[in-house]
């Protein structure tokens, strides 16, 4: 027996050294496995595409969850014997990680981008992103996530920028991007555009203000930011609402705290009757609700009120005032005038950026978009339509399948796409301009062309991710062999920003689905449930947890109980506990290694020992047909309680009055027995625990591959290779 097994087992001294065995193997690459013949060439291939960590800073719980959950489907297939590739990278995560960047700046030089200058600022945040690059990478090494480096690739590098600006062009000669002046979700703190997902909504008190314009105006409103009123082109009111229905049409001139409006009163089904006084204002230029409804009604929408850093730009005792103090003056002018009628407390769930916290205004602004609801060219289709057909087909599974229908839903009112942003780092619009002329794509080589001072939204390039990260606009035998690919696993609160936006891109660009099932996971939450915040102080390093109870026990511990879709609690007790569970599989290996030295697996079995060796077969049948159907929380399980409950506590304490008995026969079957088991149970666990699994197979008297990694599943089951 190898001396290691006279020592607890200790995850520091082992998982590091276990990972970069496996990396000088090569066999996380699929090619290699060819070659050194532990993958036949013709055998099925697999594939997933990590989702991209941003290069800001360290990954969190959520990441961890994310690696255990891939790495088992990925480590499952390889010992299947297929090609199996998992393709590494990460997101240059544009506005987040310039955010962080100036934050620096500002806090260690007290100076802005605009002191530094694009070309400075850009150099700096390079050098962060590398950094964090690679603390990353350490990072994916640690949580044992067998992907093969030789494939890396960065939504930002050479390969991608090709992909970028050549999806870019197409979609562009398609018709499909156009710039125009639509409202948009502006930061002023950043000074940029962002996508809904960059928006966080906190609930803050508030006042709605029930008044009319004006002392003989015959309708009544009621708003939470009466300031935004100077900018009304008219009222909406429900068609069915009687109160109003004479008022329909009308148009009225008035001077609202010193500014002359012109409103026009207007029914339209989107107004609730019940809000309010069921008349609502319509300011087109600060809400994306007023500016659909003007649309409807060919009401104005160039009364701009507000500007891009939160002022009022209106004439008279407003103008020049931040957005907060004209709502006072407004209200104060109300009451002077006599026209507030009720004013009433409230909550209000105020949109705030999520990287400077700054409150989001609607403002409408010439940017870049890509037009959903008109028809690809040669497609037959709208990018909308080609975005659900997939799904609602069954090309691609959403699981858990509950999903779907929020995903039909939210396409299907899904608006254009505001792919432009006011930062400088990331994809530059791949747009240039010479007097009054247009080049597309490709960099014009005559001088006198000035480039789009805009970038691309991150999302962009990232929803280019499962086959620029294959090599297209290269057809590479990778693109061939590897996409589709077969998984995406990532949070259900990206299912609408990235997940949809892959499928979008991949269906316009290839003509094909990005991916045959996505798997979502829920959040990780503390042990109270509560998110894990810096504010709360409740965040766990998993990184941290890997260091003090090893990288196995955080998998298992994020794995067990995890079912998809759902939020689960994670604490360093849980973590604990299969702490002790790799302890107790290393005695269980250090008992059968001691009692079965020179012994022989193909010993014959007493009856009782072959009904041990017919209930592991069962079990791995019922493992292998949960991880194929991605119950791998069950697996988890299952693995985790026969070896603690039925191998440890039963089998082995019955095995000792046998090895201790004159029993020859008895003796040899035990003994073959749990050679079996060890090697059963090993390769069971490894896609769950692979450093320890690992490091007790190296020890093994008799094995099928040098490396667990690449050893055969179980063959017991129907189809199991």
């Amino acid at each position: 027996m190898d001396e290691k097994f006279l020592k607890p087992y200790d995850p520091a001294a082992t998982e590091s050294r276990i990972y970069k065995e496996w990396e000088k193997s090569g066999l996380f690459n699929p090619d290699e496995c060819v070659k050194q013949g532990a993958t036949e060439a013709t055998a099925p291939a697999y594939s997933i595409v990590l989702p991209p960590p941003n290069v800001t800073g360290r990954l969190h719980m959520g990441h961890a969850l994310m690696l255990a959950i891939e790495d088992v489907f990925i480590r499952f297939k390889r010992m299947r014997g297929f090609r199996t590739l998992w393709v590494p990278g990460t997101d240059h995560a544009a506005i987040a990680t310039q955010s962080v960047v100036e934050k620096q700046i500002k806090k260690e030089e007290d100076k802005s981008r605009h002191d530094l200058g694009r070309e400075e600022l850009l150099k700096r945040i390079e050098t962060f992103a590398a950094e964090s690059h690679d603390t990353i990478v350490g990072q994916l090494k640690t949580m044992g996530a067998s992907l093969d480096w030789s494939r890396e690739a960065f939504t930002l590098d050479e390969t991608r920028t090709r992909a970028v600006r050549a999806v870019f062009k197409q979609m562009y000669d398609a018709g499909l991007i156009y710039r125009g002046l639509r409202i948009v979700n502006w930061d002023p703190k950043g000074q940029t555009t962002i996508s809904d997902d960059e928006i966080v909504y906190e609930e803050r008190a508030g006042k709605l203000y029930t008044f009319r314009y004006a002392k003989d105006f015959p309708i009544p409103i009621a708003t939470t930011r009466p300031e935004t009123k100077v900018g009304d082109v008219g009222i909406a009111v429900h068609p069915d609402d009687v109160r109003y229905q004479s008022f329909v049409g009308k148009e009225y001139d008035v001077v609202f705290c010193d500014v002359p409006i012109h409103i026009t009163v207007v029914a339209d089904t989107a107004v609730d009757p019940a809000f309010g006084t069921g008349a609502v204002g319509l300011t087109p230029a600060h809400s994306q609700t007023d500016w659909d409804i003007a649309d409807r009604h060919e009401l104005s929408h160039e009364v701009i009120v507000i500007n891009e850093i939160a002022k009022m730009t209106v004439p008279g005792r407003l103008n020049g005032k931040k957005v907060a103090e004209a709502r006072e003056l407004v209200v104060q002018w109300l009451k002077d005038e006599g026209l507030l009628e009720k004013e009433e407390d409230t909550v209000q769930n105020i949109a705030t950026a999520e990287r400077t916290g700054g409150v989001v205004e609607p403002l409408p602004k010439l940017q870049w978009w890509v037009d959903v609801n008109k028809e690809v060219p040669g497609r037959g289709k709208t990018l909308k339509e080609l975005m659900l057909e997939p799904v609602r087909s069954g090309a691609i599974k959403i699981i858990p399948e509950h999903f779907e229908k929020t995903y039909f839903h939210w396409i299907e009112n899904l608006r254009d796409w505001c792919i432009s942003r006011q930062i400088w780092y990331g994809h530059r619009i791949p747009v240039w301009y010479r007097d009054e002329e247009v080049q597309i794509g490709i960099e014009p080589k005559e001088s006198g062309w000035v480039q789009d001072e805009d970038t691309l939204d991150t999302w962009f390039s990232s929803g280019l991710w499962t086959f620029s990260t294959l090599g297209w606009p290269e057809q590479t035998d990778d693109l061939t062999t590897y996409h589709p690919t077969d998984l995406l696993e990532t949070g259900y609160e990206i299912l609408f920003f990235w997940v949809a936006r892959m499928i979008l891109m991949t269906e316009f660009t290839l003509g094909t689905i990005p991916f045959k099932t996505v798997y979502l996971h829920g959040t990780v939450r503390d042990a109270k449930g509560r998110k894990m915040s810096k504010s709360l102080g409740n965040g766990i390093d998993p990184i941290d947890i890997a260091a003090r109870f090893g990288a196995d026990a955080a998998r298992m511990a994020l794995i067990v109980g995890n079912t998809p879709g759902t939020d689960m609690r994670i604490s360093e007790e849980k973590i604990k506990g299969y702490k002790h569970f790799a302890n107790k599989l290393w005695n269980v290996a250090r008992f059968i290694l001691e009692n079965t030295q020179g012994a022989s697996i193909e010993a014959s079995l007493t009856p009782k020992d072959a009904q041990l060796a017919a209930d592991v077969e069962a079990l791995t049948k019922e493992i292998t047909d949960d991880i194929e159907n991605y119950r791998v929380y069950l697996a988890a399980e299952k693995i985790y309680h026969y070896v603690w409950h039925e191998l440890a506590d039963k089998i082995l304490e019955e095995s000792k009055p046998i090895f201790a008995g004159t029993d020859g026969g008895a003796t040899q079957s035990r003994a073959a027995l749990l050679l079996l088991l060890l090697t059963r149970i090993l390769k069971l666990l490894h896609p769950f625990m692979p450093f320890i699994t690992e490091e007790i197979w190296q020890s093994m008297p008799t094995k099928d591959s040098a490396f667990l990694m690449v050893a055969r599943w179980p063959e017991s089951a129907a189809g199991v290779r």
